[in-house]
This record gives C-alpha cells, structure tokens and sequence, in this order.
C-alpha cells in the first residue's frame, strides 16, 4: 500500500460529513422560511434535499469505484464526456463551486466570530477606486474586519493541509466530531420539548407550526420590515413582525419551492470532495462509496432533526405583540420569540434556538450563555468544514496539472508529499471571492454550477452502463435504472425552477461555467506545444 493512502474508512466518511456541515444549516432556514412560510415545506424541503443528495452519492459511488484515482468527479466527467467537459468540471471548481463555498464559509466563520471579537461589518480601511468616491458618483473599496478574518481563516488552513495530510486529517477529526456532539445537544433539546419535556418553561411550537399554510414573505414598501413596538430581555426596544404574507399555490408555490431549495442544497453540498482525493484513500473502490453512503446519510438525519428542533423551540412567523406580552417575566422578553424563525436576527436561527432553551425567555444572562454556545459551534462547524474542503479541492487541480490541463506547478508535491503549490493557488482565489461577493451571492452561484454538473455526472452512470457494459464495476448503485432517473427528474426540476425565480443568478453561474469551454484551447494547446 501506498505511504500517501493514510485516509481510513473513518477518516474519509469524516471528511463527506466534515466539508458538508458548515454555516447553512445554522442560517438558511430563516431564508427558506420566508420563502415558504410552511413548517411542513421546509421540512420537506430539508427531507428531499437530503434524499436526492443520498441519490447522487450512490451514483458517485458507482463511479468511483470503476475510477479509483485522484480527481474523482473530473475523472468521471473527462470519461464520460471528453476532455474539453472535463476541463470545463475543473475550470468550474476553481473558479467558483470548491473556492466559492471555500469563501461563503470562512465569511460565515468570520460572521460569527465577531460576535467576540468586533464586528465584522467594520471597515478596517478603504480606498477610492474610480471617480471621487461614493459622495460622487465614484467607486470606493472597503475592506471589512470579516473579510480579514476569513481570509486569515483560509490562509491558517491552507498552512496546515501544506504541513502534510496526517495534519489535514487531524484537524478534520477533531473539529467534525466537535460539532456532531453539539449538534446532536441542540436537536436532543429540541426533541425534549417536542415530546412534552418541560425546559425553562420554554413552549413546544411545533404541531403549530406544523399547521401553516403556504405563504411567502414580502418587506413592505420601505426599508424596515419591522414594526418597532413594546420592551426586549434587554431592555432595548422590542420589534413585531408586519404580517405581510403571501399565500402561495400552483406554480407558483412550485418556483418558491425551487428557490428555497438553494439553501438547503448549499448546506447540503461538498460531499463529493473524498472522490478527489481517490489517492490517499486505503482501498479507494471499496471505501469511497461506503463513506459517501454513511457520511451523507448521517448528514441528512442531522439536518433533519436539528430543524425539527428549530420548529419545537421557536415560533415560524414570530409571535404577535399579544402574545408576546402575555410572555413578559421579571426581565422582559425574548426577541428571539417576537422575531421567530422567518425573522431570527440576522437569520441566526440556530442562536435563537439555542437561546431559547437555555432560558432566553425568562432570563437575560442564560439567554447569552445560548448565543455564545451556538456562535461557538458555528465557528467550529465553520472552521472544520472549510479544512475538508481545502484539503480536498487541491488535489483534483493536480489531476488537472497531470494532464496537462492546469498550471504546471499544481502537479508539484512539497518533501510531505502534499500538492502545497495547488492549495496556495485555492487560498489566493478564495480569499479574492471573500473580496468579491456577499454569503448570498457565493452561495447561489456555487449552488446552482455545482447541481449542474450533479445532474451530468449522475447521467453519465446510465451512459456509462450503455456503452462500456463489461467495465469492472466493484460497487453499483442500488436499484439501478430507477434511482439515477429518479435523482435526474428531481434535480432537474430543482435546477429548472431556480432559472426561472432566480435567473439573474442561474445565467451568472451558467456563464461562469461556460467561460471554461475556450478556456481549454488555450490549456490544451500549450500542453500540445510542450
């Protein structure tokens, strides 16, 4: 066996579940509750996020068993398609599906962060780029104290992955074990209190918020939202909801529904990162499709439970002034309950259940002690998500360098055996994109690339099974033909309705992923004339 396999069935299944869980599922069901304005949608929106991922996973795992080297999903594509749709796979990664999460997430980690350090919408210094600045009609660049603090982030773990993959490896033990306990806390609170358990008197507003109609969320006319009425824990001023609802039907609940999957899909992505590392993986055709099996099913039940959770602990639409009021103790309310999960602060549902069970409605100091639990597993979630994905990412981009389809210098190994110069050449884009682009922005683009070409190398194992009928294949997927076609029509509705209720964002990605087709003339020429 080769020095470099050191990646474990443990390790790996670590690393799919690791580099899936990051800041969406701590932030993105305020999103897909305005979007839907159901408690069972949203659910279900999370229950077919996690059963499609688990389709895709099964398919890949096929494919990685007939293709056990470095580069997995590239090496796939490049089989199936060719050459020029592999390169366009790669040129799409570096570009904006691996680079682009790698950004999303350390600016969620910086986000989060700063609820200890100072906050992260600080401009550490700007500069005018074009005119006389924004006074006048000009362009000037800020640079913010979150953007420092995720590129620091991704620097810090790019050093790490340089030092060697037992370093990787480690790191990612450590920081995904972490977060699956304190998860597996916040969802064992939230199921107590579903199943009647009494806590901090918190109530149980789950069959409730299982009774809601579909409905979408529109802001009025101004700015604001919110209604500015009644007296937080705090003291502060307490905010009501405007009850501006939609509902919605026929297609167009479908589109809402296509919409808010973004999120969950986001949350739910990276899973494919083990397959890239085919190389360091003890027994590459047998242990890969397990661990894309156990990772991604742990992930799916986790997701599951903790937004059970979020719908036991905390109100969907947030509480009307009554019945906020009739809540008020000895050190008011909490605003966590007034704001509900469509409206959490700053769409930190995951802080405001967390304070919620520990006490927040009744005590100012545990509500605080909730938040800093929460903002702790973010960071920690965040942190040992982008190492998975740093880790992994660099070596498909030497699978590319190998053929000759990537900067040379990608293919180089350091003296620990690590493609170091391809990880620097990751962190320099990413934190570019930190530069660039809000989380929301990141996250769609990413997003919707990454589905798409799901979508293509999920088909590929039909083409594959057609026209090279006597490949060695060590695994096949389960219930083959049906369950790839089953993920294609899912997914390909899913992509169809984002084009159409996002298409401003689905054209972007689309380009972006179609800059690489002239991209690889120039890659393969010069590897021609070499």
């Amino acid at each position: 066996m080769s020095a470099t396999r050191k990646l474990g069935l443990f390790d790996s299944t670590l690393l799919v579940s690791g580099s899936m869980i990051g800041s969406g599922i701590f932030l993105v069901t305020s999103d897909m509750t305005r979007q839907l304005g159901s408690g069972p949608l949203v659910l279900l929106a999370w229950l077919l996020t996690g059963v499609i991922t688990l389709m895709a996973a099964l398919s890949f795992g096929e494919l990685a068993a007939m293709m056990p080297n470095a580069g997995g999903q590239y090496n796939f594509v490049t089989r199936i398609y060719g050459k020029r749709m592999g390169f366009v796979y790669g040129w799409a990664v570096f570009s904006v599906i691996q680079t682009g999460v790698i950004a999303a997430v350390a600016m969620a980690f910086a986000k989060h962060l700063g609820i200890f350090t100072w906050n992260h919408e600080k401009v550490v210094f700007s500069f005018v780029l074009f005119g006389d600045g924004e006074c006048e009609g000009g362009t000037t660049f800020k640079l913010l104290a979150g953007q420092l603090i995720a590129i620091a982030s991704i620097f810090l773990l790019t050093m790490i992955n340089s030092l060697g993959i037992q370093e990787g490896k480690w790191v990612q033990r450590i920081f995904t074990l972490a977060k699956l306990i304190a998860l597996s806390a916040l969802i064992m609170g939230g199921l107590y209190v579903l199943f009647g358990g009494s806590l901090n008197g918190v109530k149980n507003y789950f069959w409730e918020n299982m009774s809601s109609g579909a409905s979408h969320f529109v802001s009025p006319d101004d700015s604001n939202p919110l209604k500015t009425n009644g007296v937080s824990a705090s003291g502060a001023q307490l905010n009501e909801v405007v009850p501006n609802w939609q509902s919605l039907a026929g297609i167009g609940l479908l589109l809402a529904f296509a919409s808010a999957m973004v999120g969950s899909l986001f949350s739910s992505d990276a899973w494919q990162g083990i397959t890239f590392m085919s190389g360091e993986v003890e027994n590459p055709s047998k242990t890969i499709p397990k661990a894309l099996l156990y990772g991604t099913f742990i992930v799916t039940v986790v997701y599951c439970l903790a937004n059970v959770a979020y719908m036991a602990v905390l109100p969907l639409k947030g509480l009307s002034l009554t019945d906020a009021m009739a809540m008020v103790g000895p050190n008011g309310l909490s605003d966590n309950l007034v704001l509900g999960i469509a409206h959490a602060d700053q769409d930190r549902v995951g802080v405001a259940a967390s304070s919620v069970l520990m006490g927040s409605a009744h005590n100012a100091d545990a509500g605080l002690m909730g938040l800093i639990f929460m903002a702790t597993l973010i960071i920690v979630s965040t942190f040992g998500c982008n190492n998975g994905l740093i880790l992994a990412g660099s070596r498909l981009y030497k699978a590319m360098a190998d053929h000759g389809l990537f900067f040379k210098s990608a293919a180089k190994l350091n003296r620990k055996n690590v493609p170091a110069n391809a990880l620097w050449m990751q962190a320099f884009w990413a934190s570019a994109l930190c530069l660039s682009g809000t989380y929301g922005d990141l996250l769609s683009y990413c997003t919707f690339a990454s589905l798409l070409f799901y979508i293509i190398t999920v088909a590929g194992v039909l083409i594959l099974r057609k026209r090279e009928p006597d490949a060695e294949r060590p695994y096949k997927v389960w219930g083959y033909p049906y369950l790839p076609i089953i993920y294609l029509i899912v997914a390909g509705f899913v992509a169809l309705g984002i084009i159409v209720s996002q298409f401003s964002i689905a054209i972007t990605g689309i380009g972006i992923v179609a800059l690489g087709w002239p991209i690889y003339t120039i890659f393969s020429r010069r590897n021609q004339s070499t």
